[in-house]
């Protein structure tokens, strides 16, 4: 991971800080998901109670091997887009990589590393909300064309999706290539803006918390400012992550929507314009721990390298 004001860091430490912010963020992003997929839940209460009951501890960590196995890759890939693409705009426009750079910068360098990460994250996406919707009433539903209820009642059939591979192929097998891409250009509008506004707003914070006299802030500055900005990234984000969530999770059963529009049009109209803000208080809370510890693993691997090295 690679941060402004920080050194770049091993692909150790981008593994280790990535693998905790996904397993201290993920129980509430399987929380997020099933509130944007399912209008049943009224609150973010309503529905972790409902997971518990119905599926204990296991069922908020649907479908969680996938992000663990590949957040090292994605990680470097995207924040080492935004780097290369912040030294190559500072060398471009001042002569210099080395230079400061303006909010401008740092806000489109950080849209392109935002819109990269779509093209490695898009399958594993539809994978793990797949996975996160995959609940036991849906297992137990009857088709359309089944047996009435007169009839001898069936065993309950398995769930659809074994595991993360097994559901990546069995989407392939029935969609095609482009169902492991549903949702993309909600996921492409997503992250876009909101990596934009995750750097823009980290480095402005980073200023803000620097003491007088130092070049950047101190460690609890670094995770203050990380914290913060993760939330404010999330909160630009719910809409379109709200029309992803709806997009992706569309194959479990009949298709709903034909596409973003549709998807949006749709929703707003059944629910209203609140629709798009479902799971907001969710992304806002979840931010903020994850964040704090992504940046506390990766201060403490970078400082344990330093400290072997020396």
């Amino acid at each position: 991971m690679w941060l402004p004001g920080c050194p770049p860091a091993s692909l150790s430490s981008d593994f280790l800080a990535g693998v905790c912010g996904v397993a201290v963020g993920y129980p509430l992003d399987t929380v997020k998901v099933r509130i944007q997929t399912e209008p049943k839940y009224t609150g973010i209460w309503h529905c972790i109670r409902d997971i518990y009951r119905q599926e204990r501890v296991r069922g908020f960590y649907r479908g969680l091997s996938l992000p663990v196995c590949t957040v090292s890759l994605v990680s470097s890939v995207s924040f080492g887009t935004y780097h290369h693409c912040l030294a190559h705009i500072c060398k471009f426009r001042y002569g210099s990589a080395e230079a400061k750079p303006t909010k401008a910068d740092v806000t489109l360098s950080g849209c392109a590393s935002g819109l990269v990460r779509v093209f490695l994250t898009s399958p594993t996406e539809v994978a793990k909300v797949r996975l996160q919707t995959q609940t036991q009433e849906q297992q137990r539903r009857p088709s359309a064309s089944g047996p009435s209820a007169s009839s001898p009642v069936c065993p309950v059939p398995g769930p659809k999706y074994r595991g993360p591979l097994h559901c990546l192929t069995t989407v392939a097998r029935e969609e095609g290539l482009q169902g492991l891409y549903k949702g993309s250009s909600a996921l492409l509008l997503r992250e876009g803006h909101s990596f934009a506004t995750y750097f823009l707003s980290y480095a402005v914070l980073c200023e803000w918390l620097t003491p007088a006299g130092h070049s950047q802030p101190d460690v609890l500055g670094v995770l203050v400012a990380g914290g913060c900005a993760g939330v404010l990234a999330w909160a630009v984000a719910t809409p379109m992550d709200v029309i992803k969530s709806r997009l992706q999770a569309d194959g479990q059963g009949h298709r709903r929507y034909r596409g973003l529009l549709h998807c949006v049009v749709t929703s707003v109209r059944e629910e209203g314009l609140r629709v798009l803000f479902r799971g907001l208080a969710v992304n806002c809370c979840r931010a903020f721990p994850v964040n704090m510890a992504v940046f506390v693993t990766y201060e403490a691997v970078l400082r344990l390298t330093r400290g072997l090295l020396t």
